[in-house]
């Protein structure tokens, strides 16, 4: 059964160890890893809304010719925290195949700990953008 990217994989363990009062701390770290949309896409073209987010946040999976996931992300500044969840995503999936990005466990934002770190709503917020990047790649493979 393949397993999820070592790099998310590693991220999840360094969040699951962390003592709890650094743990949003470390999460915002991640709210500046998302680059900016390609040129081509400043539309949100082709992109998917997740309305479970309290901000506007778009995003999309596309299985590239070479069989690796791209993840494209879409987030104003000033929602932080679900900017990190995409960053997280975005620096974790890198590289990876459909395969990998389907194995990713649905509570991952519970197995890193932050539930105890962040409100319900957001980490909701959070899977419902790992729930829908996952549909996106099945869609295309299936």
């Amino acid at each position: 059964m393949p397993e999820m990217p070592t790099r998310l994989a590693e991220i999840v363990d360094e969040f699951a160890a962390a003592p709890r009062d650094v743990v949003l701390e470390m999460l915002l770290e991640y709210a500046d890893v998302i680059p900016p949309l390609p040129p081509d896409h400043t539309d949100r073209e082709g992109m998917e809304q997740v309305p479970e987010c309290q901000t506007a946040f778009f995003l999309r999976a596309r299985v590239t010719p070479d069989g690796t996931v791209e993840t494209l992300f879409d987030c104003p500044p000033e929602a932080p925290t679900t900017r990190a969840f995409a960053g997280i995503l975005a620096e974790g999936l890198a590289g990876a195949t459909p395969a990998e990005v389907l194995a990713v466990p649905d509570d991952l934002y519970q197995r890193m700990g932050l539930a105890q770190a962040i409100s319900p709503l957001r980490v909701r917020g959070g899977t419902a953008i790992l729930a829908r990047l996952k549909r996106q790649v099945r869609e295309q493979i299936s």
